[in-house]
């Protein structure tokens, strides 16, 4: 309940000082390619139950039928803005709306797309026991994940093989120990990693 509370105070904060911001953006996005200010993709949530992330729309529209993963920070769907809010993961910040609804936390286990939810072991699947998050150990870790993808041959499988199995070890990690002190501490390294 305190996490909750704690999720709800900081978020409505948070979006209240980033709207002039998220106004500017949503105006550039809408500027410069068709298919709206937002994209909405599902993910699995606590429980095994899927909900619609929001992000800023950072790529072309329909975009995702040709793959996922994003491969590397020059990626041709990428739009001129959404590099740009890419490269400070800007892009992420809608996803306290997530957090407001109640589907996601401030930190947590990042959520992942069904396809590769459905390749959990049983052990892995621990993670769904909690609120998926905006930020976590994996994603400090894996800060420039596309540029790693875009060095690999085969960037499936390096996800798949790789990376998720790291990212989900890491997660693991934090579960041991979930506490707002924990997630405070996180959250300043994720600002730190996003203002370098």
């Amino acid at each position: 309940m305190l996490k909750r509370v704690f999720d709800i105070i900081v978020s409505g904060l948070i979006l209240l000082c980033f709207l002039p911001l998220g106004l500017l953006f949503s105006l550039l996005i809408a500027f410069e390619s068709r298919g709206g200010v937002f994209y909405r993709q599902v993910r699995i949530g606590k429980n095994n139950v899927p909900f619609k992330l929001f992000k800023f729309r950072s790529m072309s529209l329909d975009a995702d039928k040709s793959g996922k993963l994003t491969v590397g920070k020059r990626d041709s769907r990428i739009t001129k803005v959404g590099y740009f809010l890419r490269k400070y993961k800007l892009d992420e910040f809608p996803q306290f709306i997530n957090v407001l609804i109640g589907q996601m936390s401030i930190v947590g286990p990042r959520p992942e797309v069904k396809e590769y939810v459905d390749l959990y072991n049983e052990e892995q699947l621990k993670i769904l026991e909690v609120k998926p998050g905006i930020t976590d150990y994996a994603s400090l870790e894996y800060f420039e994940e596309n540029e790693l993808l875009g060095r690999s041959e085969n960037p499936q499988e390096t996800y798949i093989n790789e990376i998720m199995p790291a990212k989900l070890e890491l997660n693991k990690k934090y579960l041991l120990n979930p506490t707002i002190s924990h997630d405070v501490s996180i959250m300043w390294k994720t600002f730190l990693k996003m203002v370098q």
